[in-house]
């Protein structure tokens, strides 16, 4: 399914399975192309300083083999590192099992750059929507951050870091709840297609 997003980017949404070390996992993908070339889009997103410009600031070993860390969020152990195309994460959460992420990059018509975003997971309440509590799953909590990444790359956002310029608006708030719709309707088309193949 794709997305005029509030950004210029589309966004195409999906939802799948593959199997990790913690086992059978759910996936979310989500897929976006920017006007940037791919190296700029792999420096946004590998530099730690850039990456605080428009994510969070992670501190660690920033090597393949390298440890992670995102303050009061998620940390991690770096397991492929191919520039400018691959970056492969553990991403540990809280209580949660230990899950997968994946960065896949490549070159699109005109110069731009196709951005994959993968992230698996055995946890159950990994793609859970619910609009009443406002608990959105990692579908939804991947997209807003793609959003600056890209308003960064246009040079429209400030050059700082996010904790000095970031706000949860109700305009956010409002975009996040219409993205969690969008999610919940593919985590619907996904579990229709297991029944049918079961």
């Amino acid at each position: 399914m794709t997305e005029a997003a509030s950004s210029s980017a589309e966004t195409h949404r999906e939802v799948g399975r593959r199997t990790i070390d913690a086992g059978e996992a759910h996936t979310a993908l989500i897929r976006r192309t920017y006007d940037a070339p791919v190296q700029d889009v792999w420096n946004a997103c590998t530099d730690p300083k850039r990456i605080n410009r428009w994510f969070m600031e992670p501190t660690g070993d920033f090597r393949e083999g390298g440890h992670f860390a995102l303050e009061g969020n998620a940390s991690g152990k770096i397991l492929r590192c191919e520039e400018p195309s691959l970056l492969a994460l553990t991403w540990e959460y809280g209580d949660d099992p230990v899950a997968y992420v994946e960065l896949r990059l490549s070159e699109a018509g005109g110069g731009g750059t196709v951005l994959e975003l993968e992230h698996a997971s055995v946890s159950d309440s990994f793609l859970v929507n619910n609009p009443e509590t406002g608990d959105w799953g990692v579908g939804v909590g991947w997209e807003m951050p793609l959003d600056f990444l890209e308003s960064y790359l246009k040079g429209e956002t400030p050059d700082a870091p996010t904790s000095e310029w970031f706000e949860f608006t109700p305009e956010l708030e409002k975009r996040a709840a219409e993205r969690g719709a969008l999610w919940a309707r593919e985590v619907e088309i996904a579990y229709s297609r297991s029944l049918k193949g079961a």
